[in-house]
């Protein structure tokens, strides 16, 4: 638990010097996308899960929130409550309900606030690292953020990026 939230489930396979590598089992999230530089996803997602949903069902926040950007898009999701086995349908028709798969990862942390250049810089660590070991990469880099933003100190990041794991 982070700050009193439910946190996403994961198995810690391996410890490296400088990462993790995790199983992550499925799970249900809301996710939305929008292009680059909009800041909208947050408040989509926060709308679904205050009552914004056929339900008028208030959903408990969880972490991380997982934030994944690409030059044509950004996506946001956030995990629901494991409780939560059929999550009423969203209001906003860019917000979806869907499964994640189960995969394998490997994970670096980082703190303070995020930005590009630390998703840069530790995305390019990461990816250094798997190819030194020989892992390969089947995804791209995924940001996760564990803090509310109005928490300053000791804030938890990271990187996962979906990698072949046997």
């Amino acid at each position: 638990m982070i700050q009193g939230y439910e946190t996403q489930p994961y198995e810690l396979l391996k410890n490296y010097d400088d990462f993790e590598l995790r199983y992550y089992p499925s799970v249900i999230m809301a996710q939305t996308e929008s292009s680059p530089g909009s800041t909208q996803n947050f408040r989509k997602l926060f709308r679904y899960i205050s009552g914004a949903n056929e339900s008028n069902l208030k959903i408990a926040m969880t972490t991380p929130v997982h934030m994944e950007q690409t030059k044509d898009k950004n996506k946001m999701a956030f995990v629901l409550p494991g409780n939560l086995k059929k999550p009423p349908s969203p209001r906003n028709k860019n917000v979806e309900i869907i499964q994640s798969k189960e995969a394998y990862f490997a994970v670096i942390q980082y703190g303070g606030y995020s930005n590009l250049n630390k998703v840069d810089y530790y995305s390019n660590l990461l990816k250094g690292s798997l190819e030194e070991l020989g892992i390969k990469v089947i995804g791209n880099p995924i940001v996760l953020g564990y803090n509310s933003p109005y928490k300053f100190y000791n804030r938890r990041n990271e990187i996962i990026i979906e990698v072949l794991y046997n």
